[in-house]
């Protein structure tokens, strides 16, 4: 196994995301852009991708991506979700990317490398690795059918849409109907794609390219929630310093303090699950344990995270002006992206060979 603890590099990776996301992606305009029609924030997407080229870090660098590893994606999504960042990192600099490379498709890789092409898998957010997933028709070399529950759809150029003839197209997303849903979480919203009578172009299998990408999402996705999970417990003991009740800091009663003691255990567990599902991937070693392992602890970790942030801040926690609710809203839409923590466990004990009595 290799080490865990982040590196040098990845600690400067993890300052410089962070510096950006202060200056550009602070809570009230979060909450201003989910009161808009469009949630998207494609200013800080343009600054991370063609500013600081994190769309290509899985890309070789022969195809003019960075050639980094699934190691600093995942510091690029915690960084993400402690902000509750509305950009498309996941579903395109990491899904759709992981699905490309599977086909070969180099071309596309180079665009969603520079950041000037937004790539959707068109596979609903809540299937899990393996699972099955819906298809459209293939006939007479168009595609036709509807597609729900795509993440990011809304502002993809290109949608990588898997058929009933066993393979996986490339269409450009001004040719289908992209209509949105209403979704709890208002940072990523989803969207149901119509295609009636849309050309496509052949990529390859589906199968194994739509796996690949769920794995890598489902992997990484549990560092996005380990990010969203320790801003919510450090912003909370934050607050519960501040707030006094009998001339007391709320944080100094025992009973608060248990809570938040055993609630960061949960988080550096997270933590350690997270970093060895993106070292797995990385790697290429026990990838399905890892991730299995990492997505059936972080999502209830994140999910009881946000909980706690919102009781324990009090009524400040309960108003729309307070970005707790975005990350109870994230957290609980994250805890059945690519599967629920439950499959997870069903697909481990599968693959410990740990059938259930």
């Amino acid at each position: 196994m290799s080490d865990l603890l982040y590196s040098e590099e990845e600690d400067a990776l993890r300052a410089a995301v962070r510096d950006l996301l202060n200056d550009h992606c602070d809570a009230p305009g979060v909450i201003a852009r989910t009161e808009s029609d469009s949630p998207h924030h494609l200013a800080l997407w343009k600054a991370l991708t063609e500013g600081m080229g994190l769309a290509g870090l899985l890309v070789p660098e022969e195809l003019d991506g960075q050639g980094a590893t699934h190691r600093e994606a995942a510091v690029v999504l915690e960084e993400l979700g402690r902000a509750v960042a509305p950009v498309p990192y996941l579903t395109s600099a990491v899904v759709a990317t992981e699905a490309l490379l599977a086909c070969g498709a180099d071309d596309l890789l180079r665009d969603l490398a520079a950041g000037t092409t937004i790539g959707a898998l068109a596979v609903a957010l809540n299937v899990a690795p393996g699972a099955a997933y819906r298809v459209v028709r293939h006939a007479d070399g168009l595609l036709h059918g509807e597609l729900t529950g795509i993440a990011d759809a809304a502002v993809a150029d290109v949608l990588l849409v898997p058929a009933d003839d066993g393979g996986l197209y490339a269409v450009d997303a001004t040719a289908a109907t992209v209509t949105p849903q209403t979704s709890l979480d208002l940072t990523r919203p989803l969207a149901t794609v119509t295609l009636d009578g849309v050309p496509g172009r052949l990529l390859g299998d589906a199968e194994p390219a739509v796996r690949r990408a769920l794995r890598a999402g489902a992997g990484l996705l549990a560092s996005e929630q380990f990010g969203l999970a320790e801003w919510t417990l450090t912003e909370t003991v934050r607050y519960l310093k501040e707030r006094k009740q009998f001339n007391r800091p709320v944080g100094g009663f025992q009973s608060i303090k248990h809570r938040l003691a055993q609630l960061w255990l949960e988080v550096v567990n997270t933590r350690a699950a997270a970093r060895n599902a993106a070292d797995a991937l990385s790697n290429g070693e026990d990838v399905d344990v890892a991730v299995t392992v990492a997505q059936a602890y972080a999502a209830p970790v994140a999910v009881h995270a946000a909980e706690e942030a919102v009781q324990l801040h009090g009524g400040i926690g309960m108003t729309w002006e307070h970005p707790a609710h975005l990350y109870l809203k994230r957290a609980k839409a994250d805890s059945i992206a690519y599967g629920t923590p439950g499959a997870h466990r069903e697909a481990l004990a599968a693959l410990v060979d740990l059938q259930a009595p």
